[in-house]
């Protein structure tokens, strides 16, 4: 028998498996109680993944000898491999109890405690008595890091790679793991020379080139990331991870393609891969195929429904299409998830589904949570000796053709250039064949493209430039880098006029608004303290100007007679509840149009079938088309006779083009920032009675506009006459206002005084 089991031992090492096991099944027959053979036909049928068999084996092994801890360790991990866990962690702690000082099964347990049960603290407590046992156990050192890492104690974790790495030079995996620590601490350079150690000892380390790029992607150098992850896909080409990251580090470098042929690829690899379904959606939204968008996120959330901000991002979708099927069930699901505090949208599509500040304030708060809770915060700006002049740092995407910067281009030119200094931080690739994008770089006293910068650097480089004021922009605007105010780039930092709402964050000090957008009792909802100023918040470039073209009806796709509602909001901020009171009015008002801004295909289509169920010809929806110059488009306006808005998003600088045109505004306002824009503006200019707060209100106005002619006429003799008398046009007084609320935050700064809310009379 003795030569048998030899024999089978010897076909065992060289592969034969089956030759093996026939030896082992014709001594078993002669001797069934054989121990050694047990076990070794039990080691056969593991490597012949046949699980069960090998336990069964296995377990009959150990009857025959109880006490044997090796056969315990081994009949625990083949039934890891069974998914039994409970009854593999009994197998170790059997075999502990038989041999204390037994570090490998200590270890053994440890692992399953932490990747397969979960839990942390007693697999740390296992690793630790397999350390206690053997002190050079470098690999328990090593996975006691991992847990450390998984229970988010990151300093332990380091220490627990690093006592491995003191043990084992080698130990590629270490290196590998201690980089993703660094990496999750935000220490991005730490990380990436562990990555480059652990490459140095295993060249084809795929998983360390994949988290070396990810690693630079949030350094912001993103080419040398897409290096990186070309890299992994060679040394592994089905590594879906790594073609996904490549994928979303094209996003960010806005080469769309690449970007969706890697999303692509990741899918065909992985076709539930829930994530890569997302950012092809997002990808496809940079070149507006809403269609591509829709099909993409609709499959992701057929994958995942709960995935984060996936509801949220598909309901603002859906609105951006009109598409309304299943809108206040939507309402009502995502209005939930944000109550239970989940990652459920994305801010800036709370603003157009909800008016409820409250809710806008959660969906923030949880963005920022997810988004920057790992952060490596600056260190905090020391007080220093006050510059000559108060330095404004301005940063946004948007120095371009773009609202914010028509809004903001003359303020910038009229600034007191002997009292500030003006710095402007783009955040996007420059434009230079932008003619906007030259006039507002040029209104800045230095102007720097930061758009190739981390968060962190440009955090540094407003530190060392020595910003008073960091004015942000943007808020959780498409391109926003928030991450630089979260960084704290200057002592007192400002949110103003991009984004209509509370960022949520502490690291915003201020937000610029008035007394209407902003009343006492909704001071609750806002993280930031208010700067009142007087009239509205909203500067407007009072050198805009208007086309001296006169634009026929007829030209412009309008009917000759009959009366022309319009509204040029974007199509996410129409809803079925403003829709149904629009098509009121022109059922009402015979002969009457609602004249739209041309989008999206898909939109104007489903906007005509919602006419027609609502029993209104879909022709009397009318769509303008784009005009080259803004001066055209403020021209064209006059054709229209009533400008009828949007809620909960009301028309920002779509309403203020109307009014500066010369064409009433009607509103209904409602308690968010973005619901109150139009009625700040009416009340800045004293035309409080186009502002209404029910939607009846709001369609008997508009009725009673149409049918007395002479009242409407009346208060468009009153807008042209207040706007050139009423400070909302007028810059310089707008820019006097802005420059008193500067001089008073930062004289409450170097007075240590608190921040308050300030009202600029």
């Amino acid at each position: 028998m003795k030569a048998k089991y030899d024999q089978a031992v010897v076909f065992l090492k060289s592969g034969k498996l089956d030759k093996a096991k026939d030896i082992c099944l014709e001594i078993l027959k002669e001797q069934p109680d054989n121990f050694d053979t047990l076990y070794l036909f039990g080691l056969i049928s593991f490597q012949s993944r046949n699980y069960q068999k090998s336990a069964d084996l296995i377990y009959q092994a150990i009857q025959i000898k109880s006490n044997h801890t090796e056969m315990y360790n081994f009949y625990a991990i083949i039934l890891i491999h069974l998914k039994k866990i409970d009854e593999a962690i009994k197998s170790w702690d059997h075999a502990i109890k038989i041999k204390p000082d037994y570090a490998e099964a200590y270890y053994n347990r440890g692992k399953a405690l932490h990747e397969l049960q979960k839990k942390i603290e007693p697999a740390i407590e296992s690793f630790d008595k397999a350390i206690q046992i053997k002190p050079d156990y470098a690999e328990a050192y090593n996975n006691r890091g991992n847990a450390f890492r998984d229970f988010n104690k990151l300093n332990e974790a380091i220490e627990s790679y690093d006592k491995a790495i003191q043990i084992k030079p080698d130990y590629a995996d270490a290196y590998y793991n201690r980089g993703n620590a660094f990496r999750d601490f935000n220490k991005l350079n730490e990380a990436i020379e562990s990555y480059d150690k652990a490459i140095q000892i295993k060249p084809d380390y795929m998983e360390a080139y994949n988290n070396r790029g990810t690693s630079l992607k949030d350094f912001n150098k993103l080419n040398e990331a897409i290096e990186n992850f070309n890299k992994a896909i060679q040394i592994k080409p089905d590594s879906y991870e790594a073609y996904y990251n490549r994928g979303t580090t094209f996003l960010e470098l806005k080469k769309i393609e690449p970007a969706i042929e890697s999303f692509d690829k990741a899918i065909q690899i992985k076709p539930d891969y829930v994530e890569a379904h997302y950012n092809r959606g997002k990808a496809f939204l940079e070149f507006n195929k809403l269609d591509d968008v829709f099909q993409s996120y609709s499959k992701a959330i057929q994958i995942e429904p709960d995935h984060d901000y996936l509801l949220g991002e598909f309901f603002y979708l859906k609105n951006s299409l009109c598409n309304w099927s299943f809108f206040n069930e939507n309402l009502e699901k995502l209005k939930d998830k944000i109550l239970q505090f989940k990652t459920a949208t994305m801010p800036f599509s709370t603003l157009s589904i909800y008016d409820l500040p409250s809710l806008q304030k959660i969906s923030a708060e949880m963005y920022l949570k997810s988004r920057y809770s790992k952060i490596d915060i600056l260190k905090p700006i020391a007080k220093r000796e006050p510059n000559k002049k108060i330095r404004i740092g301005y940063y946004s995407a948007d120095f371009r053709t773009h609202a914010v910067s028509y809004h903001l281009v003359n303020l910038l030119e009229l600034h007191n250039k002997s009292k500030f200094e003006l710095i402007g931080f783009s955040l996007n690739p420059e434009k230079k064949d932008d003619e906007m994008y030259k006039r507002i770089s040029s209104a800045f006293n230095q102007f720097i493209n930061v758009s190739a910068k981390s968060d962190k650097e440009i955090a540094q480089i407003s530190r060392d430039l020595k910003i008073d004021i960091a004015v942000d922009l943007m808020g959780f605007t498409k391109d926003n880098k928030f991450g630089i105010f979260i960084e704290r780039c200057a002592p007192i930092q400002v949110s103003y006029l991009g984004y209509s709402a509370t960022t949520g964050s502490k690291a915003i000090d201020y937000i610029v608004g008035d007394k209407f957008l902003i009343p006492k009792e909704n001071q609750k909802d806002y993280s930031e303290k208010i700067i009142y100023l007087p009239g509205s918040f909203m500067v407007n470039d009072s050198t805009k100007k208007i086309s001296n073209r006169i634009f026929t009806r007829e030209e412009i796709g309008l009917p000759k007679e009959g009366f022309v509602f319009c509204s040029f909001n974007n199509y996410y901020k129409i809803n079925p509840k403003i829709f149904d009171v629009w098509m009121s009015l022109l059922k009402k008002v015979k002969n009457s149009v609602l004249w739209l801004s041309e989008g999206n295909n898909i939109a104007i289509s489903n906007l005509q079938k919602e006419a027609s169920q609502r029993g209104v010809d879909s022709n009397r929806l009318v769509f303008a088309k784009r005009t080259k110059l803004l001066a055209d488009h403020l021209a064209r306006l006059k054709a229209a006779d009533l400008f009828i808005d949007t809620i909960p998003y009301n028309g920002h600088s779509t309403a203020s083009d109307a009014l500066w045109s010369g064409l009433p505004v009607l509103t209904l306002t409602g308690k968010s920032f973005a619901s109150r824009v139009s009625a700040s503006l009416l009340n800045a200019l004293g035309i409080s009675e186009l502002i209404t707060y029910t939607e009846k209100e709001y369609e008997d106005l508009a009725l009673e506009l149409v049918n007395n002619p002479d009242k409407l006429k009346e208060i468009k003799i009153k807008l042209e006459k207040n706007k050139l008398n009423k400070s909302l046009f007028n810059t310089k007084v707008f820019t006097n206002n802005i420059e008193l609320a500067y001089v008073k935050i930062y004289e409450r700064y170097l007075q240590n005084l608190p921040i308050e809310n300030i009202e600029i009379e």
